[in-house]
This record gives structure tokens, C-alpha cells and sequence, in this order.
């Protein structure tokens, strides 16, 4: 119970005689002789429970342990009335008063008929550490953290600070190990895959945050990640080199792909293999919820996606296109408009939702971190995945950190840009920004 207090009945005392005192003294004298009155409320005090950052990702998010059955993934007795609506993909209206998780979607078939256990396993494992990092991002410490040095040192048994990325792929590494599911992970972070399980069923290919760069500004910043089917048949191989051709698997075996958007809403959006569906965080119950089930990518936007300021380093086809669609004097007689906020899965995010397309030109993304989950996902919402010339899906990795430019968006749009020929930029000066 919280007293407020009331001292409404000050001009009982006139201002002279406030004027009148002779210091200080005499003026506290007066405000305690001030009547009062204590009303109730029921307004409570604030609680001061403030948890340091470490405390609250291990405390609130509690590490699942391996082997979690689907079962005790379940956290909700009412999950279980939205069986009907994931195996029949149902819109889901707001009339209802619960919800449809990324687990129960995954486990009661929303995903596609070939999502066993094994693979729902998996992802809660992956959406649990996307909580963990979506709760450093948007702590008041990251900044501090995204500037420390990976070999700073200091000077005790401790490991060294690390930035946020390295803290990123070291949350999903140890995640992955929980699950029991997965064989081999490969991260835009790490020089080689880690093998972790000798029969995990998965490969799990990721770039642990996104945009890390933009992280001092708040511009959103991303996860993305992509899941195969281990390879049985180089089992007999050394380690190391079946964890390397595991993870250099073509995008068109993809099992699963997905990204976690972390922005003014943490969204999770991911394809099972049946099409694209987005899931949003309620920070009150710590669950993914299904907020866009079956994204469609309309078949044409009104919307490019590159910087714009590498302009005069592209080549003559795609200043042509750039040039043609926003006056208007394209396929699609509308102008297109500009938006690029320089955050892969942002901008990917908005073109899935718009139509359009969002690129890079440049030599820059990576084909098995970036390129081919990416393009899974826009193929799955019925979109189209280029590197200006050929399909992504169809191109082999020939090493783990193969970069290639990058066009994805809707299938009018990308075949439209295609059509111009020389879109690639082979200029590439290195830039600093």
C-alpha cells in the first residue's frame, strides 16, 4: 500500500510569514507543523529488482537440457487446442484467447509432413538461444560489449572479452550441443566447422548476428541460419573433412532455413519445407507466437533495396535497370522507390512482406551462411533468388566462406533485372563503410 501525501493545505499559511523566517531552520519548522492527510491507493511501489544482464539470460532464459522431448516443449495446456489449426494451415484470427508457438506450429505438423521430432527438437533449441541474443541486443550493455577486442586480455583465469558476434555464435554453438540433434555447425564466425556429435542427424549452417556493425546506431540486426540433412555416406571420413563437406551441402538440399530479425519486434521467420511463416516474441510468456502463416511475396514490388552511393562502381546493365524502374519506364509502370537501411535481414524482411527486390551487387555475401538459407526462404514464399545470372539454389559451394553478389525478392522484379544482363558489380574498391 502506497500513502500519498497531501499538502493542499499549505495557504493556511500566508507567504509573509514563509518570507518572515530567519533561516532555514525556522522554514523546516513550518513545513512539518503543515497539516497532512494520507490517503490510500492502490498503487503499488516500484520493484527494484533490477538483475544484472548475466543474471537475466541465465536465470529467466534457463538453458534447455539435451534430449527435450516434444512433450515437455509444450508449456501451455491450451497448445494443444491449436493441433487442427497447424495441420490444416488455417488463418489465425485475433478472436481466440491463446496462441500458436513455433513449437506447436513445427510439432503438430504446421510445417510441412516431414518435421519429425528430431527436427522440432532442434529448433527449439535454436529459438532458445535467439531469446538469449535478443536479449543482449537489446540490453544497455552491448554497446560497451560490441567494442571490446576478441584478444584483449585480462589478466586472470577468466577467458577474455569478446564482441557481441563471437558471443552470438558461442550462444547457438552451445545450444546446438544441448540438442542432442545436430552433427556439425559452420559459422560465418569460424575459420572451420565444429563437429560436435559423431550421430546428429543435422547440419546446421549460421551467421550468429547480422549487421553487427549497426549495433551502436540500433539499427536492427539479424540471425540467420540454415539446417541439412547429415551426410551418412562420408561417415567413414576424418573428422575434419566430413565436417567440411557436410556443411558445403547446395542450397537445394536445404531441410530448413530461416532468420530472426531483431528490431522494434523480434521475429522469428522460417520455412520447414511447406512455405514461409514468421513468428513474433511475446516478451510476456518468452514464446515465438505465429503472427504470418504462409508469407506470399506479391509477384512484383514497388520497392529496390541496394546503396545507392556505389552507383557510378556498377556496371552499365544495372545502372540501366536502377535507372529505368524508378522513372516509372520499366514493366511496372509505377516508380519505384529507395529503401535501404543496410541490414541483410531487415531489408529482406520488409521485401518479403512488400514485393520488390533487395541486392547486392558486390562479391560480399556469403553463399552458405547468407546466400542459400536466404534463398530457400524466398523461394518457399513463392519469390525468386539470383546472383544476377544464375539460380542460388543451384550453384555448389566450393568453399565456406564463398561470397557471391546477391539478388532476392519477387519473381517479376529479379527476372526483370536479370533481363538487363551485366548486373554483377566487379568493381570493388574496399570499401570502409
Amino acid at each position: 500500500m502506497l500513502w500519498l501525501w497531501n499538502t493542499s493545505s499549505r495557504e493556511a499559511y500566508p507567504d509573509e510569514r514563509l518570507e518572515s523566517s530567519a533561516n532555514a531552520l525556522n522554514s523546516e519548522k513550518i513545513m512539518q507543523s503543515l497539516p497532512t492527510t494520507l490517503y490510500p491507493t492502490s498503487v503499488s511501489p516500484p520493484s527494484l529488482d533490477l538483475y544484472p544482464l548475466r543474471q537475466t539470460v541465465s536465470s529467466v532464459l534457463s538453458p534447455p537440457t539435451a534430449g527435450y522431448n516434444r512433450r515437455g516443449m509444450v508449456s501451455r495446456g491450451e497448445s494443444a487446442s491449436f493441433k487442427p489449426l497447424a495441420a490444416r494451415q488455417t488463418s489465425i484470427s485475433g478472436d481466440g484467447d491463446g496462441y500458436c508457438t513455433l513449437v506447436d506450429f513445427a510439432g503438430y505438423g504446421g510445417g510441412g509432413a516431414n518435421v519429425g521430432d528430431d527436427l522440432v527438437v532442434l529448433l527449439y533449441h535454436l529459438q532458445h538461444a535467439c531469446k538469449r541474443i535478443a536479449s543482449l541486443v537489446a540490453s544497455p550493455f552491448n554497446s560497451s560489449l560490441g567494442k571490446l577486442s576478441v584478444n584483449s586480455s585480462t589478466g586472470s583465469d577468466r577467458d577474455a572479452p569478446k564482441p557481441l558476434d563471437i558471443v552470438s555464435n558461442d550462444i547457438i554453438l552451445s545450444s546446438l550441443r544441448n540438442s542432442g540433434k545436430v552433427a556439425v555447425m559452420a559459422s560465418e564466425e569460424d575459420d572451420t566447422p565444429t563437429w560436435i556429435k559423431d550421430d546428429g542427424p543435422y547440419v546446421v549452417v549460421v551467421d550468429p548476428l547480422d549487421g553487427s556493425r549497426n549495433i551502436d546506431a540500433s539499427i536492427p540486426t539479424g540471425t540467420i541460419f540454415g539446417i541439412y540433412n547429415r551426410l551418412v555416406e562420408l561417415d567413414h571420413l576424418p573428422v575434419e573433412e566430413k565436417a567440411e563437406l557436410n556443411s558445403l551441402q547446395r542450397g537445394n538440399r536445404l531441410v530448413a532455413s530461416g532468420y530472426v530479425l531483431y528490431s522494434s519486434a523480434t521475429i522469428l521467420c522460417v520455412t520447414l519445407g511447406s512455405g514461409t511463416h514468421a513468428f513474433t516474441l511475446d516478451h510476456s510468456t518468452g514464446e515465438f507466437v505465429l503472427t504470418h502463416q504462409n508469407i506470399k511475396i506479391p509477384p512484383r514490388g514497388q520497392i529496390y533495396s541496394v546503396n545507392d552511393a556505389r552507383y557510378f562502381d556498377w556496371p552499365k546493365g544495372l545502372r540501366k535497370y536502377i535507372d529505368t524502374v524508378r522513372q516509372g519506364k520499366g514493366q511496372n509502370p509505377k516508380k519505384y522507390s529507395a529503401r535501404y537501411i543496410c541490414s541483410l535481414v531487415a531489408d529482406l524482411h520488409r521485401t518479403l512482406l512488400y514485393g520488390g527486390v533487395a541486392m547486392n551487387p558486390r562479391d560480399h555475401l556469403r553463399l552458405v551462411y547468407e546466400g542459400n538459407p536466404l534463398a530457400y526462404l524466398v523461394e518457399q514464399a513463392g519469390g525468386k533468388a539470383s546472383d544476377g545470372k544464375r539460380e542460388i539454389l543451384s550453384i555448389q559451394p566450393v568453399k565456406l566462406h564463398q561470397r557471391l553478389p546477391l539478388f532476392l525478392g519477387s519473381v517479376e522484379d529479379v527476372t526483370e533485372l536479370e533481363s538487363y544482363g551485366d548486373v554483377q558489380q566487379t568493381v570493388n574498391p574496399g570499401y570502409e563503410v
